[in-house]
């Protein structure tokens, strides 16, 4: 009987402990299913945080930017009006020297051809004035 208990002790043995496995990897998924659950809940809060945090930090960027943009804009009008304020007076000085000289291109053309034309003129009436005393000597 020895035997046979011995013999049914050593067939039962690995038997018990393939059973106990079984059990052992039954019983694994749920728990593993519920710690997974439990990770997951904490990673999904973890990411909600971050997407917090970084959705903040956006809307601080954005306002920096929007600010960095104005700061930009108007330095970019003061420079802008600086430049008007300097043609402005570059279009004056040049309004003055062009009416600094007496008269104009056209003008100038007319008077050198008025006195030419006197000049002529005044030629003419030597040289003919001239002739008119030769025929009376004569």
């Amino acid at each position: 009987m020895h035997r046979l208990s011995l013999t049914l002790l050593l067939v039962l043995t690995p038997l018990c402990s393939a059973l106990q496995a079984e059990e052992s990897t039954l019983a694994s998924p749920a728990a593993t299913h519920i710690t997974s659950q439990s990770s997951a809940t904490q990673r999904i809060q973890e990411l909600e945080a971050e997407l917090g945090a970084a959705v903040q930090q956006r809307d601080e960027l954005a306002g920096q930017l929007s600010s960095g943009l104005a700061d930009r804009e108007t330095a970019q009008v003061a420079r802008l009006r600086q430049e008007n304020q300097k043609l402005k007076l570059q279009l004056r000085e040049a309004l003055a020297k062009q009416q600094q000289s007496l008269f104009t291109e056209t003008q100038t053309w007319y008077l050198a051809g008025a006195a030419t034309a006197l000049l002529g003129a005044a030629i003419g009436a030597l040289l003919r004035g001239n002739r008119r005393r030769r025929q009376w000597l004569n």
